[in-house]
């Protein structure tokens, strides 16, 4: 190897970062034991969805928006402390600031326009004139499921793009895979979660990640 090969920067593999944006998201958005039980749930409703998103967009939307979407930002917003994270030295603003994804702030816009789909909708069944009115409920209850699927692929793909543009191809296709993989990630470390709770355990210890070197943000 060439002395000017080994004064190259490292370049972290597409799955390295995948495991980095994983383990980031775990011990600094993960301390609840009951926001862990809560991604448990959120999961399998998700895992469901991603079956039903097939023949039934109806109960997918019900699944990934009440079910799952809900579920687990119940657990973020009332249940994960907001105090100084002694584990990775690291204040919850610091957090919130260096979040890939969406934080906590950008999760309210979004909820905001999920919440308006469908009072929009009960308001002005034609969606300002885009689509012809609905005859009944049933009807009615399609549209706003669709539109809730759309909103959902639509806050994926503005993500996705602002960190491609802003960081680099890898970095946008790296958190796209993480939040669809996230529902089969979160069940295999999460399940054992309800029983620490049961246990009285509300704080997860980290004790299998804080030692952990830290290869950056």
């Amino acid at each position: 190897m060439t002395a000017e090969a080994t004064s190259l920067p490292y370049r972290q593999t597409f799955f390295e970062a995948l495991e980095e944006q994983r383990w980031d998201d775990h011990r600094y958005y993960h301390h609840s034991r009951i926001n862990q039980s809560l991604h448990f749930f959120s999961a399998l409703c998700f895992l469901t969805a991603y079956v039903t998103i097939w023949f039934d967009p109806v109960t997918t939307a019900m699944l990934g928006w009440f079910g799952a979407m809900v579920s687990r930002q119940i657990g973020h917003f009332f249940f994960e402390p907001k105090t100084y994270d002694h584990i990775n030295e690291a204040t919850h603003d610091h957090k919130e600031s260096i979040k890939v994804g969406y934080n906590l702030r950008r999760k309210v816009v979004l909820l905001s326009f999920w919440a308006a789909a469908p009072i929009l909708l009960w308001l002005d069944p034609t969606a300002f004139g885009l689509l012809p009115a609905h005859a009944d409920f049933s009807g009615y209850l399609y549209r706003v499921s669709v539109s809730w699927l759309w909103i959902g692929a639509t806050a994926l793909v503005i993500r996705t793009s602002w960190l491609c543009y802003r960081f680099g191809p890898q970095t946008g296709l790296v958190w796209l895979t993480k939040i669809i993989t996230d529902p089969f990630h979160d069940a295999r470390i999460y399940w054992r979660s309800p029983f620490f709770v049961l246990r009285g355990e509300l704080l997860d210890p980290m004790t299998e990640w804080k030692d952990r070197p830290v290869t950056g943000s």
